[in-house]
């Protein structure tokens, strides 16, 4: 029978009844007797830091004290105790008074002299009413009990199969229920793969199964299901709902992490290989400190950043803000650690004690102090494997660069031998500047004038960048391809964004810029107005404060070239096109990136010997004559200058080093999106949780109610990071832990019965639900434990019990005593999650592509403008054709048919997602173009299988999609539709039936 709020209420005070009952026949204990009395009746409103009237009865001297009524209590003396008095006429507690056997405990200690026990009274020891204590039910030790001996009509089933069983078939008999029948083999298999691998079964699995008649066919059937690679993929997506898994940083600007997905891998991989779950959660907490060079231990500390990363927020200048922005972090951190294996709120408390759970506000700093060092970011990695291909690569790279040097070597001496007589001509710029004593330009009108402390000294220019730059006259016609070129020398390689050449309009809202290490320290960029046509040249920083020559140059397709030296600087880029600016209204600026007449900002600190600006865009052959370079040869020149055989044979080599740089670039740049650790700072209890109203300093601890020994990490406040993730892992992931076995297996048994023994599986707290088969909870739990933590062991015994074998059909008595199943008188049906959905429908149409692990697929086009935006698309190929846990889980990006069934948003977590039925989602799935190619594509399949013949066409079709043949009207009905409407609609009509998205 289920046990409502208020029994378990009885329950735990049972030991404080029958004491009190007991109490006429023994002297009154104050901690045995009076204590938990205090605790669960009054000190919800007479403790804490506010008590009302002023009387606090939790502490012996501020009792004694008495409240705004004077002294509460007289020793010895009823008549002179006010709070004997209120009790007597019942008017305290005001709502529901004293029992009498309460009040004789009262009377006594009172009367015996009332003296006091343990000081303070803990107000968490014991459950009240209002708030869970350390006596909760999910609080208190697991012990194993025995199964329940089962008699009567339920036996022969409770014995059929595990010890499951006999607990179910306990509370089925209080509730005069009795189990279902055996589920059909066809739907007993589809059921089952469908829980283990996130797949159908395929028609040919369905008849072995079903003509398999030999002892343990279904046991061998859930064997093959557990050791599917696809089980990981399967039993991985529901982990990542519960810990808020996705692959962008989430806010505004939603940053695209193209390197996370090696945590969505390790989890798959860990399941596979059935890593023990107490494992499996330290190396999500402190994977990196346990197993230090350990690459798939770094991948699982994925899971402390998997959430939403306020990038704007941790960047903004002031200091205030940035602090409440990491502490809504660490709340995040906290939040999805406690709930993900203790199922309990521990955030809850982060601006005061927890209101209905025994977590004290000082205990959630403590749990922040743990996780204090936690840091979101990217760390490389490099495996043993990587090292031996890398080394691989070199030396096959040397081979080639050897084998192009005797090449090119004669060919080259031949260029330039010829060359040594025949310079090539520098370009002519439309304006020039030498700053030899004054501000001129050499070729045209666009004389400068000095602004600040702007002045010409040695041939140069030198500003200070402090407001010296120079200005010129307006250009006299337009400028759109054009080439900015300087000879520069920087006076700190430290400054950040000054402009060293710009070409503006004089409103100072549009320009391009030659710019100084804003976005990338010691490298050169183009600057442009609110970045439009900016990106990373990807160039080598400056090590030194010497002179260089510079040109950035923009081409009429937008393409924007960057050089240094004459040479190519990193790589070129495509912006989103050129900018044109107008004649007269457009301005050259030195010194300054772009401003006004009356100054602006990022002024450049330096030194410019000369400057030239290009209404064209130069080649770079002309770049490398500009500034000097008679030696470079262009490698269209080297080709022009070869034979046919040498052109073929240097293409070849060109062509394997581009592989094997490439190959080098990807393996040298490996990195992961995982805890990026810091030393911690020192953590402040923070006064209602204001980053403003620091108090005491805490050290890392757990929480007390969890047990007091295990939560003290032994740890001094300024203990290292790795000290302080380490102890966390391994006090969550102890035996002694009393929530973290039961919260796993509670939720295994939701994803197998679409619900847990506990409903609210993130929350076991006071505010959660209670659990309908606390003693098969336990059971369970204990099992884990005793089986060294595999999870496999679990799913064995749940999905092989007699339990989840039953048939989903209804019944009336059922339905009457217990119309939400909970105690299991049938298998409730489960729609398919969108994932699954989408997996079904391209196993279904013979499209899903099987590979495993790996970088994700993309279904969008992602843009820049300021933020990362991303538009969705339904890419076809077969890399996009994979499992959809491998799809890219982009905050900001829905997909509109996983949408549309309940897919959750990666932001938060799911520990159980919602099952919601609308018109959308059968307008989706007839008209989504996803579901429109799947189904031509299925027909097509149907067709090349069964040629013309229209009743094997539509056997076939059902067979891929349900796993059966159909029935005599199903077979006729569906002919008659084929010819009307095509094979194509058939497979639209079969994906949006009830037995395709639903499992018995």
């Amino acid at each position: 029978m289920a046990l409502t709020r208020a029994a378990w209420l009885l329950l735990a005070w049972l030991g404080v009844a029958s004491g009190l009952r007991a109490e006429t026949e023994r002297a009154v204990d104050f901690d045995r007797d009076v204590a938990p009395l205090l605790s669960r009746r009054c000190l919800d409103c007479h403790g804490g830091a506010d008590p009302k009237g002023g009387l606090d009865l939790s502490h012996r001297g501020r009792a004694a004290k008495g409240g705004d009524s004077g002294t509460a209590v007289t020793p010895g003396d009823l008549s002179a105790s006010e709070l004997w008095q209120r009790v007597d006429r019942d008017e305290m507690p005001p709502k529901k008074p004293l029992t009498a056997d309460e009040k004789r405990v009262l009377r006594s200690w009172i009367e015996s002299g009332a003296r006091w026990g343990t000081d303070p009274i803990d107000p968490y020891r014991f459950t009240t009413e209002a708030r869970a204590g350390y006596d909760w039910w999910s609080l208190r030790p697991v012990h194993r009990p025995e199964p329940p001996a089962i008699s009567g009509d339920v036996q022969a089933w409770a014995e059929s199969g595990n010890a499951i069983d006999r607990f179910v078939a306990a509370k089925l008999t209080d509730q005069k229920l009795a189990p279902s029948p055996e589920a059909d083999r066809r739907t007993l298999l589809r059921r089952v793969t469908f829980d283990l691998i996130g797949l159908p079964p395929t028609a040919a699995e369905i008849e072995a199964f079903e003509n398999d008649r030999e002892p343990g066919a279904y046991e061998r059937v859930v064997e093959r299901l557990l050791g599917s690679p696809h089980f990981g993929e399967r039993w991985a997506r529901h982990w990542l709902d519960i810990v808020r898994f996705g692959e962008s940083q989430g806010f505004e600007r939603d940053r695209l992490r193209a390197n996370s997905w090696p945590y969505r891998d390790w989890v798959i991989q860990a399941f596979n290989a059935d890593l023990p779950y107490d494992e499996f959660a330290r190396r999500q907490i402190a994977g990196d400190v346990l197993s230090p060079g350990d690459v798939p231990s770094l991948f699982a500390t994925g899971f402390l950043v998997a959430g939403a990363y306020d990038e704007v927020g941790q960047n903004q200048q002031s200091a205030t803000m940035r602090a409440v922005v990491r502490q809504d972090e660490l709340e995040d951190i906290i939040g999805t650690t406690g709930q993900t294996f203790l199922g309990l709120t521990v955030n809850c408390a982060r601006c005061h004690d927890h209101k209905f759970d025994p977590i004290r506000q000082t205990e959630y700093y403590q749990f922040a102090a743990a996780l204090a060092g936690v840091r979101h970011g990217e760390r490389g990695y490099q495996t043993d494997e990587i090292r031996t291909e890398i080394a691989a690569l070199q030396m096959r790279r040397e081979e080639i660069e050897t084998a192009r040097r005797n090449l090119e070597e004669p060919v080259l001496a031949a260029i330039r031998l010829a060359r040594a007589e025949n310079h090539p001509v520098p370009p002519t710029p439309m304006a020039r500047w030498d700053f030899d004593g004054d501000f001129q330009d050499r070729i045209g009108t666009l004389h400068g004038a000095p602004h600040g402390k702007a002045r010409t000294e040695g041939g140069k220019l030198v500003l200070d960048g402090k407001g010296s730059y120079v200005s010129t006259a307006p250009v006299p016609r337009e400028l759109r391809a054009k080439t900015l070129e300087a000879w520069v020398q920087p006076a700190d390689l430290g400054q950040r964004g000054g402009g060293v050449l710009s070409v503006q309009t004089t409103d100072g809202v549009l320009f391009d810029s030659i710019v100084y290490a804003e976005r990338d320290a010691s490298q050169w960029m183009a600057g442009s107005n609110g970045f439009v046509r900016t990106e990373s040249f990807q160039g080598p920083a400056e090590t030194e404060p010497q002179l260089v020559h510079v040109a950035i140059v923009y081409g009429e397709d937008g393409t924007v070239t960057g050089y240094r030296n004459g040479l190519p600087y990193g790589r070129p880029y495509e912006s989103p096109g050129l900018q044109g600016f107008p004649a007269g209204a457009t301005e050259i600026l030195f010194g300054l990136r772009h401003g006004t007449s009356s100054g602006g900002n990022r002024l450049f600190s330096g030194a410019i010997e000369t400057a030239q600006l290009y209404d064209r865009a130069l080649t770079a052959e002309e770049v490398a004559a500009s500034a000097g370079r008679t030696d470079l040869v262009t490698s269209e020149e080297l080709a022009g200058a070869m034979s046919p055989e040498q052109r073929a044979a240097r293409e070849v080599l060109i062509k394997e080093l581009k592989r094997v740089d490439s190959r080098l670039k990807t393996l040298r740049s490996n990195s992961v999106y995982c805890v990026n650790p810091r030393s911690p700072e020192p953590t402040h209890l923070l006064l209602r949780g204001n980053p403003g109203s620091p108090a005491e300093i805490v050290r890392p601890a757990g929480i007390a109610s969890l047990g007091a020994t295990a939560a003290d990490f032994g740890l001094s406040a300024d203990a290292p990071e790795g000290e302080r993730r380490r102890h966390l892992a391994e006090w969550i992931a102890s035996r002694e832990n009393p929530l973290f076995a039961r919260v796993i297996v509670n939720r295994l048994w939701q994803y197998h019965f679409g619900r847990g023994l506990v409903a609210s599986s993130n929350d076991f707290g006071f505010n959660g639900g209670l659990p309908t088969h606390p003693e098969l909870l336990d059971w369970l739990a204990s099992e884990l434990v005793d089986a060294k933590w595999s999870l496999k062991h679990v799913h064995r015994l749940i999905v092989q019990s007699a339990t989840y074998r039953q048939g989903s059909r209804l019944r009336r008595e059922g339905l009457s005593v217990d119309a939400d199943n909970r105690f299991h008188w049938r298998h409730t049906p489960q729609r398919l999650e969108a994932e699954t959905l989408r997996d079904t429908i391209l196993t279904a149409s013979g499209e899903l592509n099987p590979k495993v692990g790996g970088p994700p697929y993309q279904d969008f086009r992602t843009y820049t403008f300021n933020s990362q935006f991303y538009e969705m698309q339904d890419p076809v190929g077969p890399e996009f054709n994979r499992r959809t846990v491998y799809r890219t889980w982009i905050r900001s990006a829905r997909s509109p048919l996983l949408d549309v069934f309940d897919c959750p948003d990666p932001s938060t977590t799911a520990p159980r997602r919602p099952v919601t039925t609308t018109p959308v989602q059968s307008l989706s799935l007839l008209n989504n173009s996803f579901i429109l190619r799947m189904s031509d594509t299925m027909a097509a399949r149907v067709t090349a299988e069964c040629g013309d013949d229209r009743p094997r066409q539509v056997a076939q079709a059902y067979r891929r999609a349900y796993g059966r043949e159909p029935a005599g009207e199903e077979l006729a009905r569906a002919e008659t539709f084929v010819q009307q409407y095509g094979l194509p609609a058939l497979c639209r009509v079969l994906f949006n039936s009830n037995e395709f998205l639903f499992v018995d």
